[in-house]
């Protein structure tokens, strides 16, 4: 039984591999999976580090964590296009969507896993500077018991500890339909600095252990989330019952709507344009001290599988 991990279990970001284990296309592929209902972040690149995880759905760039520089691991796929956070602030802040000079003294909350490294390098390429006090990363704070965090970004508006917040869709979507939110930024759709699209995407990653031993699940897996794909594409409804299994009952609205939203990102391939904005990421974050070859980093030979 291999074992499956995402970094949020409630988030759009990630929901592809989700859906994948939970529908049974992992199963389909002849790749039996178990998913691990937890909230990822802070473990998972650990976990496939340690052995007690095969796979994991995350930040392309989350792997660093544990394996530096990309050494031993390799990103499988895709599991959607482009960058995939939000920045949304306070409903009754009067500001035009896009507008970077608007985030000067403003407090963002922030989990301090991986997305926080792709808001810092969005505001320094804003001309923010942290240290001068421009703006402030502020933690977001913990909910559920640590495994589910869909509320994290409305809790530190209404706690006061915080004028917005950067997260997934879901933490958008919450606060949009309380009212508490809106819309700032959506780096997928061309908000934000030249090339913040390019800063991260979603990504099913293993270790290079994993993939010389079990190169049939691997591809399997990478058939998985393809098939996942092209599934909620033709039916985003498809999530509903994913939600209904796996999310707090608030947020199983809102799922189909979010995955809608998002099908036409649903591609595998990784481009080379992905690689080059994910080293300059790492790079500025400190990740990484030079720059790591698209073969190096990506489990190339099953590049024909993301088409499907």
């Amino acid at each position: 039984m291999f074992k499956i991990s995402v970094a949020d279990l409630d988030s759009p970001s990630y929901f592809v591999a989700v859906a994948a284990a939970d529908l049974g296309f992992f199963r389909n592929e002849g790749v039996d999976v178990e998913l691990q209902r937890e909230y990822g972040g802070p473990v998972g690149p650990e976990r496939l580090r340690d052995g007690t995880l095969d796979f994991y759905g995350g930040p392309a760039y989350a792997a660093t964590r544990a394996f530096p520089g990309w050494k031993g691991t390799k990103i499988l796929c895709a599991l959607a296009q482009y960058s995939y956070w939000f920045l949304a602030v306070r409903a009754d802040l009067a500001v035009t969507r896009g507008d970077l000079a608007a985030l000067k003294g403003l407090r963002i909350s922030s989990s301090m896993e991986a997305p926080v490294l792709g808001l810092r390098h969005l505001l320094a390429e804003a001309g923010l500077d942290l240290a001068r006090g421009d703006a402030q990363i502020v933690s977001a704070p913990p909910t559920q018991a640590g495994r589910f965090m869909g509320h994290a970004g409305v809790l530190a508006i209404e706690d006061g500890r915080a004028d917005a917040y950067w997260g997934n869709g879901m933490r958008l979507a919450i606060g949009e339909k309380l009212r508490i939110a809106k819309l700032h930024l959506d780096l997928r759709r061309g908000d934000g600095p030249p090339g913040a699209r390019y800063y991260n995407f979603a990504a099913l990653t293993a270790t290079e252990r994993l993939i010389a031993e079990h190169p049939d699940a691997a591809a399997g897996a990478v058939r998985a989330i393809v098939k996942a794909q092209q599934a909620l594409k033709a039916d985003p409804s498809l999530a509903t019952g994913v939600a209904e299994r796996l999310f707090p009952p608030d947020e199983v609205p809102l799922i189909a709507g979010l995955i809608a939203r998002d099908a036409p990102f649903y591609d595998a391939t990784i481009s080379p344009e992905a690689i080059d904005g994910l080293n300059k990421v790492a790079r500025a974050g400190g990740l990484i001290t030079e720059p790591v070859a698209y073969e190096a980093m990506v489990a190339t030979q099953f590049r024909d599988l993301w088409r499907g």
